[in-house]
């Protein structure tokens, strides 16, 4: 903290002088008896009486100062709280003497915390306000607010401190509280349905349930490293052996991989299970959620999202193969021949490994040519098996899996399949996996002998599924970049790059 800076010793100063003057700059006995929303509400009347105030009701409010017009005998403050912003008339000769030009004029500035008591009126240029004849200082802020009242504009100081950011915009704190109802209704949704919210382990012995690179931490008491989460998955099936039969858990996963503007390091989702139900009901319940969250969340079907519009009346359904000819314009007598791919690929200025297979090659085209055309929202099925290695194989054709991703405004929102329960086939898809970690894909899934044991013991038919939070919310708030969804973003240390300067 920079004290020395000279506008925060201005306020130290002020600090100490009030101080000695008996005046606490930190007090902690609030009376505030409404919010400034109840205020607005309740005496919105007041507009239509005579006089335009009624001096017989008195109310207390606190907030923050965030904007004063000083005048000679009366000012005007706007003060604000976490449920609206309310303007307040202080006149000189409502107060003790010496109150308001010693302290309120020279002492009290934007950013403190203040309270104040008094009646409603509406100001001649008709704004419901209130008179007051109390003033409180709570909290005296020594760290003067940015200029501008709008806003932060530069997003790197809002990402590193989101608690001005919070301050100083209103419509990041209405982000974040539709955010945090997404997350109640979400769980509401699945507990209505019979689904038992559970809580796995975050430190795994196996960084398993996904295909992604882990973090690694140390467990001392065990003296052995430990995987930090990167999907609930595995654990979650275990459940539905043991004899649950529907299940949730609304988690943090961590994968050590690139962040973009959509992906964290560290990201939210929710995961359920759902045993003798297949991908397909999965499907239903999805449109289902989504109708949920919009009812309670009051939002139109028809959404913008930047240039797009999104309508979430309109759900579809297409297999992945049939994708990429009809939606992605890859030529269709190319989609099911490997080297017919890597030529067309190749004509197309993209590389990829040669010994990918069909299906990882098939996965690389609608990477490339189909995702971002999705913009309604489309459920795409019959995942190869190849990149599907948790997912049951489809008994009409064994080369895909039955599984589904929903991509919205062209992102993947959802993954979803329904669940491989062969402890066999399991084991040899594992195997699969080690082979591809051998040959160098940091990403490939490890061996996990205890969860093919689990399996051996039997689990029921289940259908599985993920939702990112994170890009959900970033859907319904109209936001591009995870980082404006998420209240603390990971974020490169400001002193990293002058670092690696001097290193150099």
């Amino acid at each position: 903290m920079a004290f020395e800076n000279k506008f925060i010793q201005q306020r130290i100063e002020k600090v100490e002088l009030l101080r000695s003057i008996g005046v606490n700059p930190y007090s902690n006995d609030s009376k505030r008896n409404t919010t400034i929303a109840k205020y607005l509400n309740v005496n919105s009347d007041v507009a239509s009486k005579e006089n335009q105030r009624d001096e017989k009701r008195h109310y207390i409010v606190s907030g923050r100062i965030k904007l004063f017009r000083i005048m000679g005998k009366a000012s005007f403050i706007a003060i604000e709280d976490e449920s609206g912003t309310l303007q307040v008339y202080i006149a000189r000769d409502n107060f003790v003497e010496g109150f308001y030009n010693d302290i309120f004029k020279k002492n009290i500035e934007a950013g403190d915390i203040v309270e104040v008591g008094g009646y409603p009126f509406v100001t001649g240029m008709g704004e419901l306000s209130l008179h007051a004849d109390s003033f409180k200082l709570l909290t005296k802020a020594i760290a003067p607010l940015p200029e501008k009242f709008h806003g932060i504009t530069d997003k790197e100081t809002r990402y590193r401190k989101r608690y001005l950011d919070l301050i100083m915009n209103a419509e990041v704190r209405k982000t974040f509280r539709t955010r945090s109802k997404v997350i109640s209704l979400t769980r509401r949704f699945f507990e209505d349905k019979g689904f038992l919210e559970v809580e796995t382990p975050m430190m795994h012995p196996i960084a398993g349930g996904a295909n992604a690179k882990p973090f690694v931490t140390h467990h001392n008491a065990l003296g052995i490293d430990r995987y930090l989460r990167i999907a609930p998955e595995l654990y979650l099936k275990r459940l539905i052996v043991g004899g649950f039969e529907a299940v949730f858990e609304i988690n943090r996963n961590f994968r050590n991989e690139g962040m973009d503007a959509t992906h964290n390091p560290e990201f939210t989702s929710i995961e359920f299970y759902w045993a003798y139900k297949t991908y397909k009901d999965l499907i239903e319940i999805t449109k289902e959620y989504f109708r949920y969250l919009f009812n309670h969340l009051d939002l139109p079907t028809m959404l913008p999202y930047g240039d797009l519009e999104v309508d979430f009346s309109d759900f579809s359904e297409i297999p992945l193969v049939e994708s990429l000819y009809t939606i992605g314009g890859v030529p269709q007598e190319v989609v099911n021949d490997k080297n017919k791919i890597l030529e067309f690929l190749k004509s197309k200025n993209i590389t990829v490994k040669p010994n990918l297979s069909l299906g990882q090659l098939q996965g690389e085209l609608f990477d490339e040519f189909v995702e971002e055309k999705l913009i309604n929202p489309t459920f795409i099925t019959e995942y190869p098996v190849e990149i599907s290695p948790l997912a049951r194989r489809s008994d009409i054709d064994s080369n895909v899996t039955e599984r589904f991703e929903l991509f919205i405004a062209g992102r993947e929102i959802a993954n979803a399949f329904s669940e491989l329960n062969d402890p066999v086939d399991q084991y040899e898809r594992f195997r699969t996996q080690v082979e591809s970690k051998d040959c160098g894909d940091d990403e490939a899934h490890e061996m996990d002998e205890d969860f093919v044991e689990a399996l051996s013991y039997g689990m029921a038919p289940t259908a599985g599924q993920g939702i990112g939070i994170d890009r959900l919310v970033m859907l319904l708030t109209n936001e591009h970049s995870i980082r404006d969804v998420l209240l603390f973003p990971a974020m490169k240390p400001l002193h990293s790059d002058e670092q690696c300067e001097e290193e150099n």
